[in-house]
């Protein structure tokens, strides 16, 4: 009796399990942020201060703002504007391929109970924290109290 068919058959089994553990998943999409165009207008008043910025995501999946924190105040809080009227919200989505903007008039971030009173040409550190990437820490730029950037945030 030949042995060689049968060693053919368990290289053939061998090849196919091989083959088969090359086809493992892919790895999941993930987020991919950034951050650009931060800045605070200098406060006008001594314990609230607003700030803008601008989350790109160049990941394929989304992801979740979920808190801002700052040293520079006792907390920050995030706000939609709809309708000129303002409403406090826990997180924004951030979708695959696509922005999350705060700006004036719009989503913006409110940093209460201020330590200090921040001035023109300092900077005010955040940490922005996300559902699943990792934290991202901001330095955001003082700006004039009537600055408005030319990206129209």
């Amino acid at each position: 009796m030949s042995r060689r068919p049968a060693v053919l058959a368990t290289a053939a089994v061998l090849a196919g399990a091989l083959a088969l553990a090359g086809c493992s998943k892919p790895a999941p999409a993930k987020a991919e942020l950034s951050v650009s165009g931060s800045y605070m207008p200098q406060p006008v008043s001594a314990d609230m201060a607003a700030g803008f910025l601008t989350i790109t995501n160049k990941g394929a999946a989304e992801d979740e703002l979920t808190s801002v924190t700052s040293t520079a105040a006792g907390r920050v809080t995030m706000h939609t504007t709809v309708g000129g009227a303002m409403r406090e919200k826990s997180s924004f989505p951030i979708p695959a391929r696509g922005r999350l903007v705060f700006k004036s008039g719009g989503n913006h971030l409110m940093f209460e109970q201020l330590r200090h009173r921040p001035k023109q040409g300092q900077t005010v550190t955040l940490k922005l924290t996300f559902a699943t990437s990792a934290p991202l820490t901001v330095r955001m730029p003082v700006e004039s109290a009537t600055y408005h950037p030319s990206t129209g945030h």
